[in-house]
């Protein structure tokens, strides 16, 4: 039986788990560069978020929000594009969402609901631009921040509690000393 000669079988065998094990160290070093690469990114996006120019826009729409007599139209966007890309990166994986959520949660959570009720001011942009994707991924993100901490408290006032705290929120980025 010079099929099962162990001088042919073994190097094979050999061969082949050196080749899985080489594309199992391969995929692990891709994730752990894809890990670092997406932790670097939300550190450079906590930088620009806390950056006098975002620090200002986030005062402004704080304050405009917070305005019984608001105009229509906030002065700036800036901060729901910051929250759009945010989402955008999260939603398309190349940043982790539990990172995201951590850093940037309570932002996201308490601008989105500022944004939304008690007018649901992104869905009559939608409306006026006629373009049901205006600010899609900012409202994913939040949708999905908001279920998972629904889920993990144990609050039965949980959407009061939100309420609260995203307005405490608003009102302490309101009153937000921010160096120009």
């Amino acid at each position: 039986m010079a099929g099962l000669d162990p001088t042919v079988w073994v190097p094979i065998l050999g061969t082949w788990a050196l080749v899985i094990g080489t594309l199992a160290f391969a995929y692990w070093q891709l994730r752990q560069t894809q890990r670092l690469h997406s932790t670097s990114t939300l550190l450079d996006l906590r930088e620009r978020f806390f950056g006098p120019r975002l620090s200002f826009a986030r005062r402004a729409l704080a304050v405009w929000l917070l305005d019984p007599h608001r105009p229509e139209d906030p002065d700036s966007w800036e901060v729901a594009v910051f929250f759009e890309l945010l989402g955008s990166l999260t939603r398309s994986r190349n940043l982790d969402w539990r990172l995201v959520r951590k850093a940037f949660g309570t932002w996201v959570t308490s601008y989105y609901l500022g944004l939304t009720e008690p007018k649901n001011l992104l869905a009559e942009w939608r409306a006026d631009g006629n373009d049901p994707l205006i600010f899609a991924d900012f409202e994913w993100l939040a949708h999905r921040i908001i279920a998972y901490e629904r889920h993990l408290s144990p609050d039965p006032e949980f959407d009061r509690s939100l309420h609260e705290e995203a307005r405490f929120v608003l009102e302490g980025e309101s009153r937000a000393v921010v160096d120009r």
